[in-house]
């Protein structure tokens, strides 16, 4: 199998394989960690809210969520959420059709016609995506990050005159976040590997970059053994550098 193994074409994809397939795929990682860990901290505030009625509807997006494979929603938001938007836009559009109207030709020049679907487009769509469905992993993260803290924190944040949200930020989840830290980093690494499966909707992710290069110089072998050793690399070295990075910011207890 291996002995017409043909590293030259390796070596001409490289360009495009970083440059177009490894960017979308680290950028899509970073921005849907930025934005699941933002969304993940609010989710996981509101399940540990004492009122029912923050708690019980982000308990049920967190179990349902986690609950349904990520292929699912990617299709989900793919395909649905263009005619979604475009529903919920032109019942607006009903409501008050100078304003919403107006504004929506201004700022993205889309004009709401008999609700037909918003042109979200790859980048925005599997952003909403991996963000929504990541947000339910770093809720249960940072849930426990807040947990650990001592309940002694919280009530020393009172006696020195802070609020409940003033002792929530200043002084509860930075201590969370250090402990969950490296539990953060390891989701990510995991969310950066979920990114792969964005080449069923032919998308140029660093995978689907790959995969072109294979079907049209009909070197499968090569190319998806040489994507798969980037992604082991690249996540070694992730691995490696969490559990240093644990090890440092140990607390000695």
């Amino acid at each position: 199998m291996f002995s017409d193994f043909d590293f030259d074409v390796i070596q001409r994809s490289l360009p495009y394989l970083f440059k177009e397939g490894m960017t979308f795929t680290l950028e899509l990682t970073v921005c849907a960690m930025i934005g699941g860990i933002i969304l993940g901290t609010l989710l996981a505030m509101m399940r540990l809210s004492k009122y029912r009625v923050l708690s019980a509807p982000a308990g049920m997006y967190v179990n349902l969520t986690r609950a349904v494979p990520l292929l699912l929603v990617i299709f989900w938001c793919y395909f649905l959420m263009p005619y979604v938007c475009g529903y919920v836009l032109h019942r607006l559009y009903l409501v008050s059709p100078s304003a919403v109207g107006d504004t929506l030709v201004d700022l993205f020049g889309y004009q709401v016609k008999d609700g037909q679907p918003v042109q979200i487009g790859a980048f925005a769509s599997t952003l909403v995506t991996f963000t929504l469905f990541q947000a339910a992993y770093y809720c249960e993260i940072m849930r426990s990050g807040i947990l650990s803290v001592s309940r002694g924190q919280e009530g020393a944040s009172y006696a020195l005159g802070l609020n409940y949200w003033q002792s929530m930020f200043y002084v509860i989840l930075p201590q969370a976040f250090r402990n969950m830290l490296p539990v953060l980093l390891t989701q990510t690494i995991i969310l950066f590997q979920d990114t792969s499966l964005v080449y069923v909707l032919s998308i140029t992710d660093f995978l689907g970059a790959a995969s072109k290069v294979a079907q049209r110089d009909g070197r499968l072998v090569e190319m998806y053994l040489f994507a798969a050793l980037v992604y082991f690399a690249i996540c070694l070295v992730l691995s490696y550098g969490v559990r240093r990075l644990q090890r440092r910011i140990a607390i000695v207890r």
